[in-house]
C-alpha cells in the first residue's frame, strides 16, 4: 500500500505542470483569457497593464506566469499554451524564434532597462563597506547575489560587466546565484547579500530596503521584445496586448516603474 502510495505521488507530482497549464488553457477558452509568460523583471509593471487592459476590454482576463526568460522558453518547447511572451533580453527570444515558437512578424522591442549594483539600505556596523565596483573584491565581501547566467537575463549582463572589469575569476566563489533576478534583490533586501546585481526598475519598487551604487547606462544594452506565440488560439487578442504595450498608454505605464522606452530605432 506504502509504494502504491509513491507511485500516486510520483505521478501526481510529474503531472502537475503539464496539468497547471492545461487547466489554463481551457480557461482561456471559455473566459476570453490571455495566457502571457513574462520576465520576473516586469512582474509589477505587467500586473498593472493587467488592469490597464481589462477596463478597456470588459469581459478579458489578462493571466500572467513570470519566471526567468530562459525558463519561459523552455516552457513553451515543453508544450505550455502561452499566448504572449515578454523576455528581458533579445537572446532568449533569438532562441524562440530559431525553433519556430513565436510569429516573427510579431516581435517588438517594448522597453528598455538597466543595470545596477545594490546593497542593502540598512546594514549592521560590522557589515563590508561597500561603495563601488571595485570593493566587491574585498576578502570581508563574501556573498554577492545575481541570477543564473546560463537562465537569467541579468544574471548574464551581471556576468558581463564582471568579465568586463576583470573581475569574475576572483568574485566567483562569493556568487549566490538566483533562480530570477527578484529573488536576488530579496537577497539584498533581507540583507543576506552584502550585495547584488539586478535591474533598475527592481531596485526602485524596493527604495527602503536596497541602496543603488552603480548605474550601467549603455553597457550592457538592455532591451525587452515581446511576441506571439506561434500556437496561440487568440491571435487577435495576443496582437491587441502587444499593441496597447507597445502604445502611448502601457509605455506610460511601463514608465512610472522605471522603464525606458526602445530606441528609436527599435522594431
Amino acid at each position: 500500500m506504502r509504494f502504491a502510495h509513491l507511485r500516486f505521488f510520483l505521478a501526481l507530482s510529474t503531472s502537475f505542470w503539464v496539468g497547471n497549464w492545461v487547466e489554463k488553457a481551457v480557461a482561456s477558452e471559455a473566459t476570453n483569457a490571455l495566457l502571457v509568460s513574462a520576465a520576473a523583471s516586469l512582474s509589477p509593471a505587467f500586473q498593472a497593464l493587467a488592469q490597464d487592459f481589462e477596463q478597456q476590454h470588459p469581459g478579458t482576463q489578462i493571466r500572467y506566469n513570470f519566471a526567468a526568460s530562459e525558463i519561459l522558453i523552455q516552457q513553451i518547447m515543453r508544450g505550455a499554451p502561452v499566448d504572449v511572451i515578454a523576455t528581458a533580453d533579445q537572446e532568449s527570444m533569438d532562441k524562440a524564434q530559431q525553433q519556430g515558437l513565436i510569429r516573427p512578424a510579431s516581435r517588438a522591442n517594448f522597453a528598455r532597462n538597466q543595470l545596477v549594483l545594490v546593497v542593502p539600505a540598512v546594514v549592521p556596523t560590522s557589515s563590508p563597506k561597500i561603495e563601488r565596483l571595485a570593493d566587491l573584491a574585498h576578502p570581508n565581501v563574501t556573498r554577492i547575489a545575481l541570477g543564473q547566467p546560463t537562465t537569467v537575463p541579468a544574471g548574464r549582463y551581471a556576468k558581463h560587466v564582471l568579465e568586463t572589469a576583470q573581475l569574475w575569476p576572483t568574485l566567483t566563489p562569493k556568487i549566490v546565484y538566483a533562480q530570477h533576478v527578484r529573488q536576488a534583490l530579496d537577497y539584498v533586501a533581507r540583507a543576506e547579500v552584502d550585495a547584488g546585481f539586478v535591474y533598475l526598475t527592481d531596485a526602485l519598487s524596493q527604495p527602503n530596503r536596497v541602496r543603488i551604487l552603480h548605474t550601467w547606462s549603455h553597457d550592457p544594452q538592455i532591451t525587452y521584445p515581446i511576441a506571439q506565440v506561434q500556437q496561440s488560439q487568440q491571435a487577435s487578442l495576443a496582437a491587441r496586448f502587444i499593441a496597447f504595450v507597445r502604445g502611448p498608454q502601457g509605455q506610460q505605464r511601463l514608465q512610472q516603474f522605471g522603464f525606458l522606452m526602445p530606441t528609436a530605432s527599435a522594431p
